[in-house]
């Protein structure tokens, strides 16, 4: 039996695995997907933000502001990427410019470190491309920018270091209560005794829910967000991230740097019944453009190299609801986790297990608990030296796979077996970015597969591009075939 089992392996489930990897609690975490980070987590725009814009004493402006200063701490601990961009909120007019200054009193409230109301000219000297239109903007320093899927996975490695179990493709569908804890049956077959389960299923919170409680205290929507990717040979264009003024929809269409020099326009919002499908429209793109040309002029959307969508929560509660089941004692939600729930991960994971769960006074704490993850090694990072000793020492370093990115065979290689290794063509791009540049794969997918094939000795008609279903291939063409 185990103590607890954690239903989800998106950046709250990993930050809630690596906090209970502290206590000696046996831990299994199930995902329904085949990777870490797969459905809300896959998609948004990596913000950190400061916390200016949960209303003030809710659950979420309190932990955005705590969490916003973990990943300071948790970018030395786990080794993960933070670019600290800063933040501008803009007004166009006068009226706008009263709904900043509401903005920057709840920022005030918040507890937000460091903020300030300043003037187009003076914004314009970081920000030489702020729309002419703009009148004032808010200025927001600690805002940052991570790599999500990087700080999954580093939550998750750590945690599986540390003596947690993960277990992907595993789909929760049913679970029973019982005397000792719950009974937890996945894929319709397998069934796994546990004490306490967590559910920080993320837009499928309310669907688990619904296998223990009669009445689920908060419904999940799924909401639509569209985005287009920009070259990082537009690099410097935005500085900051340059944030609408926020409305009930949200913080509404942004434009973000990214850790690697790309830059996000987007996203839209549309509440769609279907949680689990997101696609692009062309409808949405074109209102990503409108909107994206308030914030900043001469947009060079020449340089988009793909558009996407992602998934994400929209709750009927306007609070995250971290609490014990009123109904089933034991039984933990993470429910209604929207923006900022990637600024609040590791406060959230804090929060439940100490001010929820009191862990301390069930579990103590392991006394070889190692906090430290190394990322993997960025080859194209290092110098021209330390490059050649490397390729000395292991020639697979001399070949190159991706050549948008960078990437070499013993990269991939690396990422295919690592801790939390992976055999299919998203997998390694999450993990190495092979197939994240300009060609978005056009060059590097085919030699990719062929290393996946050769290492997990498969053959091409195998091999996934993302989801199991999603194979590359339908059958061989160029074969003789009997008649």
């Amino acid at each position: 039996m185990y103590d607890y089992i954690v239903i989800g392996a998106g950046v709250i489930g990993s930050a809630i695995a690596r906090e209970l990897a502290r206590y000696e609690a046996k831990t299994l975490v199930l995902e329904k997907e085949n990777d870490v980070a797969n459905v809300q987590s896959l998609a948004n725009s990596a913000i950190i933000h400061s916390g200016h814009n949960p209303t003030p004493n809710s659950l979420k402006a309190i932990l955005a502001v705590k969490g916003n200063k973990l990943y300071d701490e948790m970018e030395k601990e786990l080794d993960i990427p933070l670019l600290r961009t800063g933040a501008y909120v803009i007004a166009h007019n006068e009226a706008e410019e009263k709904v900043l200054e509401e903005l920057t009193e709840t920022t005030r409230m918040n507890g937000v470190s460091e903020y300030a109301l300043i003037d187009y000219e003076t914004a314009k000297i970081s920000e030489p491309n702020l729309a002419s239109s703009i009148t004032k903007v808010l200025s927001l320093p600690t805002t940052k920018v991570t790599y999500p899927w990087e700080v999954a996975f580093a939550c998750m490695e750590n945690a599986v270091m540390n003596g947690v179990e993960f277990r992907k493709n595993c789909e929760v569908t049913d679970i029973v209560t019982t005397d000792s804890g719950f009974l937890v049956k996945v894929n319709k077959r397998d069934i796994i005794k546990t004490k306490y389960i967590i559910n920080a299923a993320g837009v499928c919170t309310d669907d688990i829910a619904k296998m223990v409680e009669r009445e689920v205290p908060y419904k999940i929507q799924g909401r639509i967000g569209e985005y287009y990717v920009l070259d990082k040979r537009v690099k410097g264009f935005a500085n900051h991230v340059l944030y609408p003024l926020p409305t009930e929809l949200g913080k509404g269409v942004l434009i973000t740097p990214q850790y690697h020099g790309e830059i996000l326009l987007g996203p839209n919002s549309k509440t769609v019944d279907n949680k689990h499908h997101p696609s692009t429209s062309f409808e949405g793109l074109k209102y990503v453009k409108e909107n994206a040309a308030l914030l900043a002029d001469n947009i060079p959307f020449n340089q988009i190299i793909r558009s996407f969508a992602g998934i994400r929560s929209s709750a009927d509660v306007e609070d995250f609801y971290i609490k014990e089941s009123k109904e089933v004692k034991g039984f933990y939600h993470l429910g209604a986790i929207e923006s900022p729930g990637l600024t609040a991960m590791f406060a959230i994971a804090k929060y439940l297990l100490d001010d929820i769960i009191k862990i301390s006074q069930k579990y103590s704490l392991k006394t070889d608990f190692n906090p430290y993850r190394k990322k993997p090694l960025k080859f194209n990072t290092l110098s021209l030296e330390d490059k050649k000793q490397l390729i000395a020492k292991d020639p697979l370093y001399a070949n190159l796979i991706c050549k948008c990115e960078k990437i070499t065979e013993r990269e991939i290689l690396n990422a295919m077996h690592g801790v939390l290794g992976s055999d299919t063509i998203k997998g390694i791009k999450k993990r190495t970015r092979a197939g994240a540049g300009l060609c978005q794969g056009g060059y590097c997918e085919e030699k990719v597969m062929k290393l996946i094939a050769r290492e997990f000795n498969k053959s091409p008609l195998e091999i996934s591009y993302d989801l199991n279903e999603t194979k590359l291939f339908v059958e061989e063409t160029k074969v003789k075939k009997n008649v």
